[in-house]
């Protein structure tokens, strides 16, 4: 007779009792018992009837301390004039732009910028831009034949100083002459009137050296 052949069935069930047995074996190698528990019972720490009645306290809070913006309305204009105070302590070139100066710089006029480092320029003013610390002034010139303009901040560590060579004949009626620009409006060159400025200038300042050593020499005299 042939060999019975056992199924499946009974493989798995057999497969499955054993992890089972395994399973159990582990966790009794790993329990523990739990100690008993006291039978002695909790007493709060304290009476709950007689606890006191709940108060409400009152946090101690403090005022955040003072600002120091709050002493300045405007900062940005009190910047401006602190440094303003630093580069033009004399305050020169502030009332030679300032608009409620008669004699100010107008747009139109002729200015000569001397520069620490550098030849100076001299041109026409078509332009005077008021921002405070950043006051410039732009001014054209035809070098070459070749229109030129420069921005120069008036406050400028490397500007020397700012001269006004001659005035307009009117009043500008614009604030910003950029009709200059123009061939039909185009002064051109200002090299001829810069020169007559400063010949009259030194003849100006040659005579009163002349006028010191002439009364030095007299002085001379009647002493020997």
């Amino acid at each position: 007779m042939p060999p019975t052949l056992r199924p499946l069935a009974c493989w798995k069930s057999l497969l499955r009792s054993s992890r089972h047995q395994k399973a159990t074996a582990r966790s009794l190698t790993t329990y523990h018992h739990s100690k008993p528990a006291s039978q002695t019972p909790i007493t709060p720490p304290w009476n709950a009837l007689n606890a006191a009645p709940h108060v409400n306290r009152k946090i101690k809070t403090y005022p955040p301390p003072p600002s120091p913006a709050a002493k300045f309305k405007e900062p940005i204009k009190d910047l401006h004039e602190a440094q303003i105070a630093v580069l033009d302590p004399t305050g020169a070139r502030s009332s030679l732009f300032s608009k409620s100066n008669p004699e100010a710089a107008r747009v139109g006029d002729i200015l000569l910028v001397r520069l620490k480092t550098g030849d100076p320029f001299a041109g026409v003013c078509i332009n005077i831009r008021r921002r405070g610390v950043d006051t410039g002034i732009l001014l054209r010139n035809e070098l070459t034949r070749v229109g030129v303009e420069m921005w120069f901040k008036i406050y400028s560590p490397n500007v020397e100083g700012i001269e006004v060579v001659q005035r307009a004949a009117k009043r500008a009626r614009r604030a910003r002459l950029t009709y200059l620009r123009k061939p039909k409006h185009d002064m051109g060159s200002v090299q001829n009137i810069v020169l007559q400025y400063q010949r009259s200038r030194s003849a100006i300042q040659g005579g009163g050296q002349n006028d010191r050593r002439g009364n030095s020499r007299k002085k001379g005299k009647g002493r020997r």
